[in-house]
């Protein structure tokens, strides 16, 4: 009998496509900008995931976010390297220099510094070039989509051998290295520490961060508070400082407050569209589903019917917006657009776009349960 509801949904075709067309926006919106989202959450703490070995993350106690640092005394570190649990400490130098490029234009970069001697928490894939060619001399890793992008001579991208002008001072390219691209969107350096504070402008504490890893059988988080017990400085776990970033920015920027508006306007008009155009299908429909109870329909298999239709239409509506989202996104998968397509993100919008139907579908059913039997032979 699942085939009579059915095919009065697709009977009218302008009704049906006008509920189809509802739950398709709503799919498309809540599933591109929720994309989006995350995607600028992840460029948000990408600088932490991608040094992904460290368990622990010791700053300033005023540092909040990643590109929030105050810098440190350099004897904090042997004092970290004291603390019981830590397996070894490592010094990170994290700071905006400018470089200068072949056709005399500046351009702001991320440079960061990482330890001399076991060049622990570099860069997590090299494309070209080795580690260890970091230790020659002057030379930096460059992101090889920045070599061809924002760093790039008039003529071509950069190549290994080219030089840059970093405060006055020469750097080589020595390799090209892959990382996730960051939430400010310039390029990001790779060198040693004791270079990075040769490029980087003079400070009186140049140590921005100091990493950790944990002895076997310690606790990070246990660990990360020992440290700020005992040497009085900041010290969270790689997930405790993305959190930390993530609140910072959100705070400063108000991005979180802006993209909930969108995805809130997006499930309002889908259920405003998808609600009003199946409660007219509904009114329309009427005198059939009074025939349906004149018959001995029962009230709730006329609500599974109409169950049917709502979770017919939903389901449809889901799988085009979102399938037309992960077009876009695979479109873009080579712009500076970040898009990203967790599992939860999708199983939300299906979440969301069930509940469109489901209001829908309660918002008209009431009409057909009200409707006596006998109203069919009243005209």
């Amino acid at each position: 009998m699942n085939h009579i509801p059915l095919k009065m949904l697709t009977g009218d075709r302008a009704k049906y496509l006008g509920i189809l067309s509802g739950m398709v926006f709503a799919s498309l919106l809540l599933s591109l900008f929720g994309s989006i989202f995350v995607g600028l959450v992840g460029r948000m703490t990408a600088p932490i995931t991608d040094a992904g070995i460290a368990d622990v993350w010791v700053m300033d106690p005023t540092v909040t976010a990643i590109d929030n640092t105050v810098g440190m005394r350099e004897v904090e570190l042997s004092r970290v390297r004291g603390v019981d649990g830590v397996r070894w400490a490592v010094p990170m130098l994290r700071g905006k220099v400018k470089a200068r490029l072949a056709n005399g234009d500046f351009q702001t970069c991320t440079l960061v510094g990482i330890d001399d001697a076991t060049l622990t928490a570099g860069p997590p894939v090299v494309l070209e070039g080795r580690l260890a060619d970091l230790r020659r001399a002057d030379a930096v890793f460059v992101d090889r989509a920045e070599a061809a992008g924002k760093l790039s001579r008039p003529d071509r991208p950069l190549r290994l051998g080219d030089t840059l002008e970093l405060n006055d001072r020469r750097a080589v390219i020595a390799g090209f290295v892959r990382i996730t691209p960051s939430f400010d969107t310039v390029p990001t350096l790779f060198t040693t520490y004791q270079r990075a504070i040769a490029f980087a402008p003079p400070e009186r504490k140049p140590l921005t961060f100091i990493l950790v890893k944990a002895a076997d059988g310690v606790d990070p988080v246990d660990l990360a508070r020992r440290i700020e017990r005992e040497t009085g400085l900041g010290a969270r776990t790689g997930p405790e400082f993305a959190r930390s970033t993530v609140r910072y920015i959100f705070g400063a920027t108000g991005i979180a407050q802006n993209f909930g508006l969108t995805l809130g306007l997006g499930f309002l008009i889908g259920l405003a569209v998808a609600g009003q155009t199946f409660f007219a299908f509904i009114q329309d429909n009427l005198r059939y589903f009074g025939v349906m109870k004149a018959m001995g329909a029962t009230d709730r298999r006329i609500v599974g019917m109409v169950a049917l239709q709502s979770a017919t239409v939903a389901l449809q509506g889901f799988g085009i917006g979102a399938g037309i989202a992960a077009w876009i996104g695979y479109l873009a998968r080579n712009s500076a657009l970040t898009i990203r397509t967790p599992y939860w993100l999708i199983g939300a919008v299906g979440a969301a776009i069930l509940l469109i139907a489901v209001v829908s579908a309660l918002l008209s059913v009431r009409r057909i349960l009200r409707l006596p039997p006998s109203a069919v032979f009243n005209g």
